[in-house]
């Protein structure tokens, strides 16, 4: 697939993708299947030995097991069809299909699966002002305190002498605009705060290095393969300018709506125009082949490196930001392109490979936010997204 760069509609491969799991297979070889019917399981299952109440030895047989599964039917619809999309509660062993849950389940999870009823319910907060300004670490909230440049004096340019050949012109990226109402930035800030509570997380807005993970030598883009674009001195410009914003509480116009199909999702609380600089995709940079049995659903490509052993990956189960929320498209539905208005692309700045997500069109006020998460390569399960 194309990369999407910010000089041009078609450039070098370097855009980044959204993965579920490191890949362990080569690439002229097709991935190992991951969902298998009940039969399919019980075909393979050994017999189970347990414990009778006497002490002596009671063996279950395959025929029990099947006896026992084979009528699983889903608690939603009713039906038994599908078999490898029905999951089974490790408590109640009641089957849902994938899709018939809210929200919809992408992929089979790899550990344990408790079903609503099983699971404990997450907790709603609701933080005053001042925890809000204590979670996102503002220092005063007050974006007037800003020498902000509109995103018309952004694309300004002084003419200078040239020859009279053609060149394409580059297209700058832009910062966003917060919300003028303090109201509504405050409104918006506790929908993200939120979302990240209620997943156990913690508010980040860059990349953090964890003891244990991936240090900080090892994101060099000189180690990716063919290379990473690099952020032009202006576009560096525009990203400390938002990040000058975070600081005092200045934040795209953005709210964290959850919906009962896609879980969290993130709509605009306001105009946002095409080459908006919208976040940076955050979290806990780890080597990819530590994350192989991670039932982490956001976990982005970072680097990718000729020894596959030293590629890097973004995990935002712990820390992250409004990024996190982001939904992505249907590759399988004709429709998915259509709905897509942001991207995200893989800079090299100060020597650092980093995740942008960059509107691709202008939003209105009430769209939600879309972009591929299989924008480099078709690794994540998107066939239930709506």
């Amino acid at each position: 697939m194309a990369t999407w760069n910010a000089t041009s509609a078609a450039s070098s491969p370097t855009s980044t993708r959204r993965t579920e799991a490191p890949r362990r297979w080569p690439s002229s070889e097709s991935p190992p299947r991951k969902m298998r019917s009940i039969a399919e399981i019980m075909a393979v299952t050994a017999p189970v030995v347990d414990q009778a109440q006497d002490g002596g030895d009671v063996t279950v047989t395959r025929g029990d097991v099947v006896d026992r599964y084979g009528d699983v039917a889903c608690e939603k619809c009713g039906s038994g069809e599908k078999g490898d999309e029905l999951l089974l509660c490790d408590i109640c062993d009641k089957g849902f299909h994938m899709r018939c849950l809210r929200p919809i389940v992408v992929r089979v999870p790899i550990g344990q699966w408790l079903c609503v009823d099983c699971s404990d319910p997450l907790p709603v907060r609701c933080l005053s002002q001042r925890k809000i300004m204590h979670f996102f670490r503002i220092e005063k909230f007050d974006v007037t305190e800003i020498p902000e440049l509109s995103q018309e004096e952004t694309i300004k340019h002084k003419r200078k002498s040239r020859p009279l050949t053609l060149t394409k012109r580059r297209r700058r990226l832009l910062p966003f605009v917060p919300s003028k109402d303090p109201n509504q930035r405050d409104a918006q800030l506790r929908t993200l705060a939120s979302a990240l509570t209620t997943l156990k997380m913690k508010y980040s807005n860059e990349l953090t290095y964890i003891p244990g993970m991936a240090p900080r030598s090892a994101n060099q883009s000189m180690f990716e393969i063919g290379g990473v674009q690099v952020l032009p001195k202006e576009d560096i410009e525009t990203l400390e300018q938002c990040r000058a914003m975070h600081r005092v509480g200045g934040y795209p116009p953005l709210v964290v709506v959850e919906d009962q199909f896609q879980g969290f999702t993130v709509e605009a609380d306001g105009p946002i125009k095409d080459l908006t600089l919208i976040a940076e995709y955050a979290g806990d940079v780890d080597y990819l082949k530590n994350r192989a049995k991670d039932d982490c659903d956001s976990i982005m490509t970072l680097l990718l490196s000729e020894d596959p052993s030293q590629s890097l990956v973004i995990c935002p189960d712990k820390y992250g930001n409004i990024s996190r929320f982001v939904s992505g498209i249907n590759n399988h539905n004709r429709y998915g392109k259509k709905m897509q208005n942001c991207k995200c692309v893989r800079y090299s700045i100060n020597g650092e490979v980093r995740v942008l997500i960059v509107a691709t069109r202008d939003i209105s006020k009430g769209e939600r936010l879309y972009y591929d998460y299989n924008g480099y390569e078709h690794a994540y399960p998107t066939h239930h997204f709506l």
